[in-house]
């Protein structure tokens, strides 16, 4: 299987991680202020979609700021 480019990783890795986060944080939210119904995964994928649509942007510009931040704190591979 052929990969991707390497310069569409930057834009990947924040769509990827704020999918997966805001599906399980969501979740486990929803379940337990609605228990396992019916009605809760219409909820569920509801407060996933606005979630998710408000973490990806803030992934894209949070990503580089962390990163910075976490380069003063941590030592670089030699």
């Amino acid at each position: 299987m052929k990969k991707l480019p390497h310069r569409y990783f930057q834009f990947a890795l924040p769509l990827g991680t704020s999918f997966f986060m805001t599906f399980l944080v969501t979740g486990v939210a929803t379940w337990r202020v609605l228990g396992w119904d019916k009605a809760m995964f219409k909820m569920w994928f509801t407060s996933w979609m606005i979630a998710w649509a408000i973490a990806a942007p803030t992934m894209f510009f949070m990503m580089p700021v962390v990163r910075r931040a976490l380069s003063n704190v941590f030592e670089t591979d030699p």
